[in-house]
């Protein structure tokens, strides 16, 4: 348990207090939280983000916050103790450490950041990890992902890659007491741009690769902000692992040099872990990796010739902590993650469809790379995918272009639009589509959309592949201010595949 005055010290030890409102008996915190709708008897209530609004104040008040802590001076009860502070991220982080009584070590933390493949490699890992603690008698490891969170106790769909410090940080206490050891973070670059993971230390800290992506008023900048975001992880991480294949890779090992140690992989000739004689058989993607203490084949469960780098990296973090080589290969040869190159097909193998996550240009590019590469018996290319409202503006010329080159026929339908007119996204994107040549359709809702891609590939006299993009496994819409409960692609996909034959 911890107090008002202990909060205050904090604060002052950290210099982040600007100004501790009224001289009021301290109280007991019993719960620390940011969201209004979490607040209960005893709560310190953080007021934290450009869209806060004084109500949500008022609403913690009426279920019992005791203090609350802000940027600026806010009006409220006697009783209610105020904290007004310079930087109100890295308070709320500072916060959620002591609350929950996080120390360095007291879990192995990985964090793993990078424009593509966080996902994938963070379950790749936590696979190789369980194994082996599986075999000590050792409890589940721990998992921050987009997709699914563990916390040692419970699974739970996430809402956002890497949540906010008391979210957080609840997390790593629950993992801690659950008697596990590991925990493996996909750290996005909001992440590590707004704090949510400072203070934390990662014993191991992967960086995938790097290209423009969530370019907009509401994310970063521009392409340097991001970049450096991406980079500051290494300031917080005992051993770097760096992918020597990836762009900027030069600028990416000299961030590197703040860790400790640094491990690197990929197919450069001069990376610590080495792959080559890449093989398809049997449905199962094998490639060899050489390292100083192995020479071994790995295969993936998941296709895709791009999730050799996500598996590499994986491999690198599962190194450094010394994860025996046969759990890394089984975790590897039986892991596939949910809305990550899930393929679905009828009954005739004329139509396939792949629900994946991407949603950027190097995604996009990846993926339609592995369709040409890998499904070559398939000659038409249906794709259906939208882009965001309020965010990530490139995307849609980026997107648009790709899809447009690669595709026969395209349906544009919704994708979180938030604020924004759907219709006048898909607008914007299908100028770019058409500058290529592109055939596209406007579907807004995403069922629909679905259904019909389905339906045109079964008319059509070729083998078609259908690319359903951008949502992966995710099971909501924000539309407008409101986020709704929606079925995932895969849901969707296998609804339509089974009115074909």
């Amino acid at each position: 348990m911890i107090t008002t005055y202990e909060i205050e010290n904090i604060l002052k030890e950290k210099e982040l207090l600007c100004r501790a409102e009224r001289n009021v008996k301290p109280a007991e915190i019993k719960w620390v939280t940011c969201d209004s709708r979490k607040v209960v008897p005893g709560t310190l209530f953080i007021c934290k983000g450009a869209g806060f609004r004084s109500e949500y104040l008022l609403e913690a008040i009426d279920c019992g916050c005791v203090a609350y802590v802000s940027e600026v001076r806010r009006v409220t009860p006697p009783s209610v103790r105020g904290f007004v502070v310079n930087d109100i991220r890295k308070a709320m982080a500072e916060i959620s450490a002591a609350f929950f009584e996080y120390r360095p070590n007291c879990l192995n933390l990985t964090g793993i950041t990078g424009t593509k493949g966080k996902t994938t490699t963070a379950w790749y890992l936590k696979a190789m990890l369980d194994e082996w603690q599986r075999e000590e008698g050792k409890p589940e490891t721990g998992l921050v992902s987009s997709v699914m969170n563990f916390d040692g106790f419970r699974r739970t769909d996430a809402v956002m890659t890497t949540p906010e410090a008391p979210t957080l940080h609840e997390m790593i206490a629950k993992e801690r007491v659950a008697g596990g050891r590991y925990m493996t973070i996909e750290t996005s670059s909001q992440a590590l741009k707004y704090d949510r993971v400072h203070g934390l230390k990662f014993q191991v800290g992967v960086f995938l690769n790097i290209s423009e992506d969530h370019i907009s008023p509401a994310e970063h900048q521009d392409f340097e902000d991001y970049f450096q975001s991406k980079l500051s992880i290494f300031s917080q991480c005992e051993t770097a692992c760096v992918n020597l294949d990836c762009a900027y890779a030069e600028r990416i090992l000299e961030a590197a040099k703040q860790a400790k140690r640094l491990v690197t992989f990929g197919r450069h000739p001069q990376a610590d872990l080495r792959y080559d004689k890449i093989r398809m058989k049997e449905d199962m993607l094998s490639f060899r990796v050489i390292s100083p203490q192995f020479m071994e084949r790995f295969s993936l469960k998941m296709k895709g010739s791009f999730n050799i780098e996500n598996a590499m990296a994986a491999i690198s973090a599962a190194y450094v902590y010394g994860v025996p080589l046969h759990c890394m290969k089984r975790a590897l040869e039986e892991t596939c993650v949910p809305g990550r190159m899930e393929i679905f097909e009828n009954q005739s193998r004329k139509i396939c469809a792949i629900v994946d996550y991407a949603h950027n240009r190097l995604s996009f590019r990846k993926l339609f790379q592995t369709v040409f590469a890998e499904y070559g018996s398939y000659q038409k290319v249906i794709t259906v995918f939208g882009c965001p409202g309020q965010k990530a503006y490139n995307r849609r010329r980026e997107l648009g272009m790709i899809a447009g080159m690669f595709s026969d026929y395209v349906y544009l339908t919704a994708d979180n639009p938030g604020m924004e007119s759907c219709s006048e996204i898909a607008g914007e994107v299908r100028s770019y589509i058409e500058m290529t040549g592109g055939e596209c359709e406007y579907v807004e809702d995403r069922k629909n959309a679905i259904a019909k891609a389905v339906q045109r590939a079964a008319d059509e006299e070729e083998n078609t592949i259908i690319l359903v993009l951008g949502r992966g496994n995710e099971k909501y819409q924000k539309i407008g201010q409101r986020i709704y409960e929606y079925p995932s692609d895969a849901s969707l996909v296998k609804e339509a595949m089974s009115s074909v034959n």
